[in-house]
């Protein structure tokens, strides 16, 4: 019996120890097995895990950043129906001052009043003493003006104390007070035309009047700014409704890189395309702008270039100036991602007119990035001709003092002028809906000057 129990024993001993041993392989089972682990900033995150993110500032995403109805009209070219010369209406500009207030009282007249060496808000004190109309100061205004006014109704003092003194105002008539301030916001009717439109936001970029806001339902656009910001609009306005001529610039920009340890030949250009179709070679402190004829255009440019590299378009857009004006093209506000290159800006004056006897272009265009100017090249051209600026090395954007791009990498900017003539609407040439060429075109502009 004694050797059975023992028997039985170790039966239940080894029978137990197997099942521990399945009860354990079954909960390791259980246990999910992880291949790797990475610890980042102390958090361990596995497949399984729930991401766990730092907290981010309040600011605007990157993507709602760049959101704008402009890009979609600003970067876009439609090369293959590209208008050299292009007819449009002439159309009103009209810029109205908002947020005025009440009308002031009309019973109240002024006569033979002087002042000396006073703010805007004494002289005002001093003109409504008597009166239960208070002046309440909301900017800092402390230029201090002298002057005197023989007549007038209250209105037109006050507006002319408040011009004298760079200031603006507006009337509450429930309280009875006017307010100062030295900014001020206005709305411009634009034109129905979207090209001048783009001319009056490129001019006023170029001025640097910022935060505009534009209803392009409506054709209305809201800025605010002080005196000297509403004398560079209505100087723009009045500058576009008197032109003839506004110039815009249809712009490529590329990346290149060679397919060998060599940098682009460019002096091959010359036999693939004929010395002809190279009209001028303009150097600059960094790269050079070539004038070029018709035939070297975006198509035939990318097949010449393509032949010793890979080409990557960075950016693409257009711009339009009044004549004589300057703006801007952001290569990095058109560009499909961020790259190096979209820190830059080109900058553009140009004058459509007589150009020592011929009707030309004269322009300059400057390359700028966020560390100041890289460039700049004055390029007078014929209606029609193309520029193409070369030579600018892609490691002029790289801020490491290593890079994986190759050392002859460049930058390479094909620009095309148009021009675009304003006239009035009723001397608007017959069939103006197709595109000047040839003679006629050369007729036109001749009729224009």
């Amino acid at each position: 019996m004694k050797i059975i129990r023992q028997l039985l024993g170790v039966i239940l001993l080894v029978t137990g120890t197997g099942l521990f041993l399945g009860c354990a392989q079954q909960n390791q089972q259980d246990v999910p097995q992880y291949d790797t682990i990475n610890v980042v900033e102390n958090f361990v995150i596995d497949e399984n895990s729930v991401p766990i993110f730092p907290k981010k500032a309040a600011l605007t995403t990157d993507t709602a950043q760049r959101f704008s109805i402009e890009l979609p009209k600003r970067c876009q070219v439609n090369w293959d129906n590209q208008t050299i010369v292009s007819v449009v209406p002439e159309e009103p500009i009209e810029m109205i001052r908002l947020g005025t207030g009440d009308d002031l009282p009309t019973d109240l007249k002024v006569t033979d009043y002087e002042f000396e060496q006073l703010t805007v808000k004494q002289t005002l004190d001093k003109l409504l003493e008597g009166t239960d109309i208070s002046v309440i100061e909301d900017g800092d205004l402390t230029e201090k003006i002298s002057g005197s006014i023989s007549s007038g109704n209250l209105a037109d003092s006050i507006e002319l104390i408040a011009k004298m003194g760079r200031a603006y105002y507006s009337y509450d008539a429930e309280f009875g007070e006017i307010h100062l301030d030295h900014r001020a916001k206005w709305m411009i009717k634009m034109p129905k035309n979207e090209s001048i439109i783009m001319a009056l936001l490129d001019a006023m970029h170029g001025a640097d009047v910022r935060n505009l806001l534009v209803d392009w339902q409506d054709k209305t656009l809201v800025f605010e700014g002080n005196y000297q910001t509403e004398r560079e609009v209505a100087k723009i306005i009045s500058d576009i409704a008197s032109k003839k001529y506004m110039i815009a610039w249809d712009i490529d920009v590329y990346r290149v890189y060679p397919r060998t340890d060599n940098p682009i030949i460019w002096m091959n250009l010359l036999p693939a395309f004929g010395t002809n179709n190279v009209k001028m070679s303009i150097p600059g402190v960094v790269g050079r702008a070539l004038v070029v004829s018709p035939e070297i255009n975006t198509k035939t440019l990318q097949e010449f270039l393509s032949q010793q590299s890979n080409v990557v378009l960075i950016s693409q857009g257009t711009f339009v100036i009044p004549n004589g004006w300057q703006s801007r093209f952001d290569i990095g506000q058109c560009s499909k991602e961020d790259r190096l290159e979209t820190d830059l800006v080109i900058g553009a004056t140009g004058k459509y007119g007589d150009y020592g006897g011929k009707n030309k272009i004269d322009a300059k265009i400057v390359l700028r990035t966020s560390n100041g100017e890289l460039s700049s090249f004055n390029i007078p051209s014929d209606v029609g001709d193309n520029y193409v600026i070369i030579g600018i090395p892609t490691h002029s954007f790289v801020t490491t003092p290593e890079t994986l791009i190759s050392p002859f990498a460049e930058l390479v900017v094909f620009m095309s002028p148009r021009i675009i003539s304003i006239v009035d609407a009723a001397k608007l040439p017959t069939g103006s809906d197709v595109p000047l060429v040839g003679d006629a075109l050369r007729d036109f502009l001749g009729a224009g000057m």
